[in-house]
């Protein structure tokens, strides 16, 4: 068969078949090419899901009657001045995508330039281009697809339902809206929840805008994001590690303004997040990275969903090292956990309550006529509470001097210990409720990491080593490990088939049940083998599997020094508002809470 040159229409619609794979494809590149034009007011309109109408207008530059002809020629851009793929400065900087969506649509494209007396339009039916001709259009571009896909019905057979293809054309709007606070956001259409998102300027633009898409729940538990490197730099808002999700789908990454979904940062989120979320959690978090055009290839994927790095290390170390430091600077916990906490005890409250207010009477237990407030013999209301049962810790020794310093302290001053487990503390304009197993267990895990990396380990020699019993698979598996153990100051050896021998143990931790620990390690270990974990997540596991070892247990009574120790150094302490499961440490109730659950205010 000879070879043969292809008709320029046939041409064209190869290339929508890279560019617009669907209706959200052709959105994006318009609503792109209206940015790059200055545009700080885009409304979109879309029907049947984008293949009925596609109608994307703005107050950008504008193009003359020239730029127009030559907009929808194929290769023919304003995008690359001076011709070089390395310096792109843009967002929509392909030159064919205005003549591939005219190549399988009914396209119209009307615009005005500042300095034109009036404006002009153009009109491309399925690949065959008409005369430029005069318009009333204000200043800006409105541009109208209609029939997507209509000269290449196969590609319909593909689409998902109107609803589906509506919701990622609001996915695409937003990612741009996140990119572009300063530019008002508009969509509207019968198949969905339309939406219309204010310009935001001030100093606090871009998390008003995050607001707006993301709700007060992510502004609530957003960490500020903003550091430099070497012609990079990084900002943006993660969120705090208790407020995860089941997948990355709240992970919004930007390069230079163009929204990406890339493995390299997707890496080094996980990694950043790796001492703070359980297994299978992910966290939210918006990152813009800013660079000179040179350092990033935006043209490895048609979508250009992808980018490559020149030097993609010092991203990856940017990005880890920007979120791991706020990650250790922040001593919050998520507001979403105090917010269900008042929930919880307000449905509590008002379970006890029936139609009308009227109390309904509390269930009798241990009930005297002689304590009762109701009876004639009881002269003091005081007296009433002399029949409650004591605190299980004594805490009147917080109620000097130095307990009202403590209340100044972000913690506060521990005022009791409630069924052996949490550590009620007051503060200045609050109450905060600690579990004292989760919050210890945070400390001596950032104990052990800090030992670790100053290789400072100091180890303890049992005088009588501990043997422990497995079976042989669990017994090689720790000893192919015992390199690593050593590490953090366990040291094991073979005692025969299936049995380990511990020797040393680290000094940092008080180990009450060696096999325990032994056998839990050994289980880890299993677990990391079947999941293939990297060796950098084996080693956080071990870490955790120690610190729970060694951290105070639900039920042991503690004394209020001790209360008060554990608040003050959990302060200290990178990460403290979860524990390295991903569970918050500590709640805190403002005092205006706490009035409001009993009609205070």
């Amino acid at each position: 068969m000879p070879v043969r040159r292809l008709d320029p229409i046939l041409i064209d619609r190869i290339a929508a078949g890279e560019v617009v794979e669907r209706p959200a494809s052709a959105v994006k590149e318009l609503a792109e090419n209206a940015l790059d034009a200055g545009a700080t007011r885009i409304e979109i309109v879309i029907e049947a899901g984008g293949r009925g109408l596609i109608r994307v207008s703005d107050n950008g530059a504008g193009m003359s009657a020239e730029d127009l002809a030559l907009a929808v020629e194929r290769h023919a851009t304003s995008k690359l001045p001076d011709g070089d793929l390395l310096a792109i400065a843009t967002l929509g900087f392909r030159g064919e995508a205005l003549p591939s969506i005219g190549s399988v649509a009914h396209l119209e494209i009307a615009t005005r330039c500042e300095a034109a007396a009036h404006g002009v339009s153009i009109k491309v039916d399925q690949g065959l281009k008409q005369d430029v001709t005069p318009s009333p259009q204000p200043r800006g571009t409105r541009v109208e697809v209609r029939d997507l896909f209509a000269a290449t019905p196969a590609r319909l057979k593909f689409l998902k339902s109107d609803r589906a293809e509506a919701r990622a054309i609001a996915d695409v709007t937003q990612h741009l809206a996140m990119a572009n606070p300063h530019v008002r956001f508009a969509l509207a259409g019968p198949d969905l929840s339309g939406f219309d998102y204010p310009a935001c300027t001030g100093d606090d633009a871009l998390l008003r805008r995050l607001t707006q898409i993301l709700g007060e729940d992510f502004r609530a538990n957003a960490i500020g994001i903003d550091a430099a490197r070497e012609g990079f730099s990084l900002s943006g808002f993660a969120g705090l590690p208790t407020w995860h999700r089941a997948n990355a789908s709240a992970q919004y990454i930007f390069v230079n303004g163009r929204p990406v979904r890339d493995k390299l940062f997707a890496g080094a989120v996980r990694g950043a997040y790796i001492d703070y979320l359980p297994q299978g959690r992910h966290p939210a978090l918006v990152l813009f990275l800013a660079c000179d055009p040179s350092q990033v290839d935006v043209n490895v994927h048609p979508a250009k969903a992808e980018v490559r790095f020149r030097d993609s290390g010092l991203v990856r170390g940017l990005v880890v090292g920007s979120l791991k430091q706020a990650l250790e600077l922040n001593r919050r916990a998520t507001p979403n956990t105090a917010a269900a906490a008042l929930e919880i005890l307000a449905r509590g409250q008002a379970g006890h309550y029936g139609n009308g207010g009227y109390a309904r009477p509390w269930p009798a237990q241990n009930w005297s006529p002689a304590t009762s407030p109701a009876s004639p013999g009881v002269a003091e209301a005081a007296s009433v509470f002399e029949n409650f049962a004591a605190p299980s810790a004594d805490a009147r020794a917080t109620f000097h001097d130095a307990g009202r310093v403590e209340e100044a302290a972000p913690l506060g001053a521990a005022r009791a210990q409630i069924h052996e487990t949490y550590i009620i503390a007051q503060t200045r304009d609050g109450v905060v409720i600690v579990d004292q197993h989760a919050a210890h267990e945070r400390i001596v895990y950032e104990r052990l990491k800090a030992a670790r990396a100053g290789r400072d380990v100091a180890r303890q020699i049992l005088l009588v080593p501990a043997i422990v019993d497995l079976d042989e698979a669990s017994a090689g598996r720790l000893l192919d490990a015992a390199s690593l153990l050593a590490e953090f100051g366990l040291v094991i050896e073979s005692f025969g088939p299936g049995a380990i021998a511990v020797r040393e143990q680290p000094s940092l931790i008080k180990i009450s049940d060696m096999a325990r620990l032994i056998r839990d390690l050994a289980d880890g270990l299993a677990e990391d083998a079947k999941a293939s974990l990297p060796l950098e997540r084996r080693i956080e596991n071990m870490l955790a599997t120690f610190a729970c070892h060694h951290s105070i247990r639900a039920g042991r009574r503690l004394t209020p020094e001790e209360m008060n120790a554990l608040l003050r150094e959990m302060e200290r302490t990178p990460g403290a508002g979860q524990c390295n499961h991903g569970r918050p440490t500590y709640v805190e109730l403002k005092l205006a809470d706490v009035e409001r659950l009993f009609g205070r205010k």
